[in-house]
């Protein structure tokens, strides 16, 4: 079998760590070489990132243009600020690249139709990194949910917040220096609840409607949001989302990072699901899924555990392998979520409807 040959366009921290790493398995110690995936190489506009990609044997790049213009390349996972994803996408479609791109694909609708429209011209396959899908204990509970078990559910919780910009590194970052960017809570994290909520329930969100939440931490971007959230099937919920919200020790900050399905039998609380760990048993903390109801606790195993990001990448390179491309999709349709949640919250929680592919703001 022919692998496909990748290279990692924008080498930070989550791309040698998680990406690279994890995903393609680059970590000797943890993981099993990937049948039919290979990481060839990866390329940053820090020239400092250099060692760390050689380190891990990977030829560096000296530009995207370089990845670009390389024939032996198959696919590039852009992993770069938010605000270079569309250009970079692009110019990988038109170069006939394939692509996986880190969410959101884009900071405007346009540039993210766009993407799609041009994936699907030329053939090639795009993906958005919505990685929480691929955590075993979130596919059991969405399997919970779907069977029933915990009753007729009346309400989803959603969180992610942590402290996140208060240093005048994290300040200067272009996730809280730069709105544009789209990279403050709603955007950076808030994408997760919001593609999560979906997934867990079924359900498509078709309104929205957010407000920000009171500053205490002098960044460019958002501090926070507190969004609220219609699904199609008439469940409503919410989703939590913060930068300047302390939560105490290392464990303590990625167990909060979770949620809460309360049904009428039962409720399901997860911990530390809603992150970068896959539940592997030398990752920081032990993440966690617990059912509780009737005076019962019963905690939740996932069937397997699988690196979430090597299922992202496997799922990509099999759709070229089969021919059977990602569309893209998936992550136009959560961005416009995520604009949607701006929008409302720059109106004060007006709700905006989802519909017909646009988001509507009814009038006053």
């Amino acid at each position: 079998m022919k692998a496909i040959r990748y290279a990692i366009i924008g080498f930070g921290g989550i791309a040698e760590n998680r990406l690279a790493r994890e995903g393609f398995a680059r970590d000797q110690k943890r993981f099993a070489p990937i049948p039919g995936v290979e990481l060839v190489g990866a390329t940053d506009i820090r020239e400092l990132r250099r060692s760390a990609a050689e380190s891990l044997g990977l030829k560096w790049y000296e530009s995207a243009e370089a990845v670009f213009a390389d024939s032996t390349i198959d696919a590039v996972f852009i992993a770069s600020d938010n605000a270079t994803h569309f250009i970079l996408s692009k110019n990988a479609l038109v170069a006939g690249k394939h692509v996986i791109v880190e969410k959101p694909m884009a900071t405007s609708l346009v540039q993210a139709r766009h993407l799609v429209a041009l994936a699907a011209q030329r053939g090639l396959s795009l993906a958005v990194d919505h990685m929480m899908t691929h955590n075993g204990l979130n596919q059991m509970a969405r399997k919970l949910v779907a069977k029933g078990v915990l009753g007729e559910v009346k309400d989803i919780c959603l969180h992610m917040e942590f402290s996140y910009g208060s240093t005048p590194e994290e300040a200067s970052s272009w996730r809280c220096a730069d709105p544009a960017e789209l990279g403050g809570p709603i955007g950076d994290v808030g994408s997760h609840c919001l593609y999560m909520a979906e997934f867990l329930t079924g359900s498509r969100i078709v309104a929205i409607a957010a407000t920000f939440t009171p500053r205490t931490l002098p960044i460019r971007a958002e501090n926070g949001a507190f969004i609220r959230f219609r699904l199609q099937s008439g469940l409503t919920g919410s989703a939590r989302v913060s930068f300047n919200d302390a939560r105490g020790s290392l464990e303590s900050t990625l167990l909060n990072l979770g949620y809460e399905i309360y049904g009428t039998n039962k409720v399901l609380r997860s911990y530390g699901t809603m992150f970068q760990l896959s539940g592997h048993a030398d990752e920081p903390v032990k993440i966690r899924v617990e059912l509780e109801g009737s005076g019962n606790l019963e905690m939740i195993y996932p069937e397997r555990v699988e690196n979430i990001y090597q299922r992202v990448i496997l799922d990509h390179a099999a759709s070229i392998r089969k021919r059977k491309r990602q569309t893209g999709e998936e992550g136009v349709h959560n961005l416009r979520l995520v604009l949607a949640a701006y929008q409302s919250a720059a109106a004060g929680g007006q709700e905006i409807r989802i519909t017909g592919g646009r988001s509507l703001c009814p009038r006053n």
